[in-house]
């Protein structure tokens, strides 16, 4: 059968963002969501996954604008003064790349990332990272690596196909054509080192606008296979996630995952 998963990023990122992931589980269609280790709410967010017995919870990879674990004095070149790392995806995406310096701190981070991620206690089930980072072939590579070295046995391949896209009625660019066909090299990737992944993924088109309508005319529509749906609920937008992502709708994202899905899913599909 094919199987719909409806995830959320950015655990641990505020207080709002957990107390969303925690409603939409126990009284939504959540069942997955990928935590921020270094994020502010992190530890809050681990607290409550654990008496969350019906999510599967994994590692959201923060490599680009966001907090670092290691800190600044330990990653020189790919961290602002305060441990951060820039918002600038395509400057970071070429140190990654060239720099010997950049990747031996980029492999101590996502070393670490993944250390404290155990240490929580929780089962890693899965990685993804913050702005589907992995897809840089060096951060995948690193992140698989590293990964599997703590159980590492499914990742995202933010896969989100155009066809069925514009069959939902986005207006869909040869840029949004070109990243689909990017994916396929992190799905050679995944596929090389044995890890499972979704067939596609949708959440990126509409990114912080997946409101409940969104949801059922894409049900209506999914292809075959498994498909995973990802979300940025949120109970309010407190002050950070204001900053951070302007305009995002989080409180109808979090409305979102409490609707009833199940008569809109194709009749071959089970929600999971």
């Amino acid at each position: 059968m094919d199987e719909v998963i409806f995830s959320a990023d950015d655990f641990g990122l505020t207080q709002s963002v957990n107390e969303a992931v925690e409603i939409a589980c126990t009284k939504g269609c959540l069942t997955q969501a990928s935590l921020m280790v270094a994020a502010p709410a992190a530890a809050d967010a681990v607290s409550r996954a654990k008496r969350l017995p019906g999510l599967n919870t994994g590692l959201h990879l923060v490599l680009v604008d966001g907090d670092s674990l290691l800190g600044h004095a330990k990653l020189p070149h790919i961290t602002t003064p305060d441990g951060k790392f820039g918002r600038n995806q395509t400057a970071l995406g070429f140190q990654y790349f060239f720099s010997p310096a950049a990747r031996r701190e980029l492999a101590a981070e996502i070393h670490a990332q993944f250390a404290a991620f155990t240490a929580t206690g929780l089962t890693l089930h899965h990685a993804d990272a913050h702005k589907h980072m992995h897809l840089h072939p060096t951060v995948a590579a690193m992140m698989i690596r590293i990964g599997k070295e703590f159980g590492l046995k499914r990742i995202r391949v933010p896969a989100e196909p155009p066809k069925i896209m514009q069959a939902c009625g986005a207006q869909i660019g040869v840029s949004y054509h070109a990243l689909h066909a990017w994916t396929k090299m992190l799905r050679a990737q995944a596929s090389r080192a044995g890890l499972a992944t979704s067939d596609q993924v949708f959440g990126i088109k509409w990114s912080g606008h997946m409101r409940a309508e969104r949801i059922k005319i894409l049900l209506e529509n999914l292809p075959p296979g498994s498909s995973e749906i990802y979300f940025h609920p949120a109970t309010h937008r407190d002050a950070m996630l204001k900053k951070l992502m302007p305009g995002y709708e989080h409180e109808a994202e979090l409305q979102a995952l409490l609707e009833d899905y199940r008569s809109y899913q194709p009749s071959s599909a089970i929600i999971s």
